[in-house]
């Protein structure tokens, strides 16, 4: 992973727009960069497009969106964007945070419109830190269907996507400016190839286990549930021209993977009312900051385990979500007609679970306060049949990068920009701030489809973007 002087590359050939990465934010970009006219070319390591956005839940934060309307939800990218700097306490850059949150509206609805992605806005629970419900995903509330409709819309429109190549080198001349890459084949063959202008969308570093002790030496070691490709390529790629970096020890957490199957819980298990408790039967923390601050947490319990209880009331909202079902079909949602069953399926004590949940029940009902914090008034109280999954802490992806302006292009630590570099999703440094606590839900497929598209147009030649 270096950068290689550009007079002694021999490329095989030279496309207008050279994207790195195939997942939510490349596939984007491609999309962005062909609509303006220009060639393109997608490169990714793995055999298919999958990458960090395959293991999410596919949802994507948008503000003032006709699906909201039609479901009488009022919102705005300015109170999106408020939100964005309420939880990272101000320290996203605000131009970043701009583009992103006038831009997503229009770009799903440009998906929606130009390729058939057939979005719908989750209304039956509402995400910590979000005042509105802004959650939009395809049918299955996948990561897995999301990247899949964007490849096959990018193959619809003509634009090459070539698997099994992973790019080792940059070729850069003296001043910066990109002409291309070497990339290896799975048969260890090397070949170059030229371009005018380059987009790194290959995702952040989670990957990489020096990176991660660098950078969040609070979760060295952990449960990485992120792609293996994240390997920090864009980020070492970028120091090596000059770039400049932000916040890279910002990263998205998640404190709710089964254990030991690891599939992802969806966190309207706790937002609905539901609770983690440890080995010994009693909460640790305010659940209901955000799962990514509570990654931490739960890695603190012992053995660095909790259970996740709720009720079928819940179970039924869950259901929605692919790998809610797919946990369900494994047999990793527990459920037990009474608290004494439940302890017992569990292994939790039962006279502490007991406690544990009578003081919850009291704080719903208005009874006290929560010691953590929580605000519980007005939360339905759980119900037999009860249900409960065993869970870890996992870091998800970084969100830290290259230090990038509100049009996606790299930049230096003067403010000046590389010549024909963009970088957006993991690559790019994100609207998280630099800890756990700034991620927003959805922060990190916001930025990816938000500044992708970005990235692209600007790439290809075309306008930021439109708003339809």
């Amino acid at each position: 992973m270096s950068i290689l002087p550009a007079g002694g590359a021999a490329f095989e050939f030279t496309v207008p727009v050279l994207v790195v990465g195939a997942g939510a934010a490349g596939l984007t970009a491609a999309l962005a960069a062909g609509e303006a006219g220009a060639e393109v070319l997608v490169l990714e390591r793995d055999a298919v497009p999958r990458g960090s956005t395959a293991l999410s839940a596919g949802l994507i934060p948008a503000p003032g969106t006709r699906w909201q309307r039609a479901a009488g939800e009022e919102d705005s990218p300015a109170l999106f964007a408020a939100d964005i700097m309420r939880k990272a306490d101000g320290e996203p850059d605000p131009v970043l945070v701009g583009a992103a949150t006038e831009g997503i509206a229009p770009t799903l609805e440009w998906l929606a419109d130009s390729h058939g992605l057939d979005f719908s806005v989750i209304t039956d629970f509402r995400y910590p830190g979000h005042s509105a419900c802004r959650m939009h995903g395809l049918p299955s509330r996948s990561g897995e269907e999301l990247v899949d409709r964007l490849r096959n819309a990018v193959e619809q429109a003509g634009i090459d996507i070539l698997c099994d190549a992973q790019v080792t080198d940059l070729f850069a001349d003296d001043g910066g400016c990109i002409r291309g890459v070497a990339l290896r084949r799975p048969d260890g063959s090397m070949e170059q190839v030229g371009c005018d202008a380059l987009v790194l969308a290959c995702n952040g570093y989670g990957g990489n286990p020096d990176l991660v002790a660098r950078h969040v030496p609070s979760l060295a070691g952990a449960l990485y549930f992120g792609h293996p490709g994240n390997q920090g390529e864009a980020l070492l790629w970028g120091e090596a021209l000059g770039a400049g970096t932000r916040h890279l020890s910002g990263h998205q957490g998640h404190g709710s993977v089964a254990h030991p199957i690891g599939i992802l819980i969806t966190w309207a298990t706790i937002m609905e009312g539901g609770i983690q408790v440890n080995a010994e039967g009693r909460r640790f923390s305010d659940e209901s900051h955000g799962y990514s601050e509570q990654a931490a947490s739960v890695l603190r319990q012992p053995g660095a385990i909790a259970w996740s209880v709720f009720d079928e009331r819940i179970a039924s909202i869950a259901r929605q979500f692919e790998d809610f079902r797919q946990a369900e079909a494994a047999g990793a949602i527990i459920s037990a007609p009474s608290i004494e069953a439940l302890a017992e399926a569990t292994g939790l004590p039962p006279a502490a679970l007991r406690d544990t949940l009578e003081r919850v029940e009291g704080c719903k009902a208005g009874q006290g306060k929560d010691r953590y914090g929580r605000a519980f008034e007005g939360v339905a109280p759980l119900q037999p049949p009860f249900r409960a999954v065993r869970v870890t802490g996992a870091l998800f992806h970084t969100q830290g990068g290259l230090t990038t302006d509100g049009e996606a292009r790299v930049l230096r630590p003067d403010g000046t920009a590389l010549p024909n570099l963009f970088a957006a999703g993991g690559a790019a440094c994100g609207v998280s701030g630099s800890r756990a606590e700034g991620y927003l839900s959805g922060n990190g497929l916001l930025t990816a489809v938000a500044m992708g598209r970005i990235a692209g147009a600007m790439a290809g030649g075309g306008p930021r973007h439109r708003n339809e």
